[in-house]
């Protein structure tokens, strides 16, 4: 697996970063969980725009290493009880240097990518283009059932993400998580612990690296820092 190291005697202290995503003050309840939710760093599919889903397992590039090592020096100083991925690598090497700190680590198939079906691996050229647009405009009008061939639906994937996260719930001692995914598992994901509309996911939006914080208050999540990039350069 890939990996690099960040001995303590060269990164330095944790830098200050002016965060301008935060949408909400402090919090008056008693938080019971709080989740920093991150999307894997930049591969070659994602720079070189070839749809990636479930079924390209594809390593981090020269960016996506470096967007890993910004994310670690910004948040090397938070305890984080438990790290959760997914089990592409890509997941994995984006938090690597957290690993390395000895931070308990479970890799859950649950929390994968979409599967695109016959589009993982096409290059999306002008015709790509417009066949992912219809599909996003039949998932924007309810229709959540809809796949590409071989593929997997909203639907279906927001099932597997509901039964991660009711795992993930039943673990009390784990106050304070680290979990990196993927794009569209993120709207997903974000959908479900928003309790909004699936068919309205569009609105989370992301970028490799990206970071997203919720607290939990026992009976509702709430976003506190919603697609920040402020810890890159």
């Amino acid at each position: 697996m890939f990996s690099f190291c960040l001995s303590g005697a060269n990164i330095g202290p944790p830098r200050k970063i002016q965060r301008k995503n935060y949408i909400c003050g402090p919090m008056e309840l008693t938080t019971e969980k709080t989740l920093y939710l991150t999307r894997h760093g930049e591969t070659d599919p994602n720079k070189n725009f070839i749809i990636q889903g479930s079924g390209l397992d594809s390593p981090l590039n020269a960016t996506g290493t470096q967007q890993a090592r910004d994310f670690f020096l910004a948040y090397r100083h938070i305890h984080f009880d438990k790290i959760y991925t997914s089990h592409l690598i890509r997941t994995h090497q984006s938090v690597q240097s957290f690993l390395e700190m000895g931070i308990p680590h479970e890799s859950m198939t649950d929390l994968r990518e979409i599967s695109w079906g016959e589009k993982d691996g096409t290059r999306i050229d002008p015709t790509e283009q417009r066949i992912y647009q219809a599909m996003l405009s039949d998932w924007r009008a309810g229709l959540l059932d809809r796949s590409f061939a071989n593929g997997e639906s909203p639907n279906q994937v927001m099932q597997r993400m509901k039964k991660a996260m009711e795992i993930i719930m039943s673990r009390k001692d784990e106050k304070t998580i680290l979990m990196c995914i993927h794009g569209r598992a993120l709207r997903i994901l974000l959908s479900h612990l928003m309790k909004t509309q699936l068919s309205e996911m569009e609105q989370y939006l992301h970028s490799n690296l990206c970071l997203y914080v919720l607290e939990y208050d026992g009976q509702n999540w709430r976003i506190v820092l919603k697609n920040d990039t402020s810890h890159l350069p």
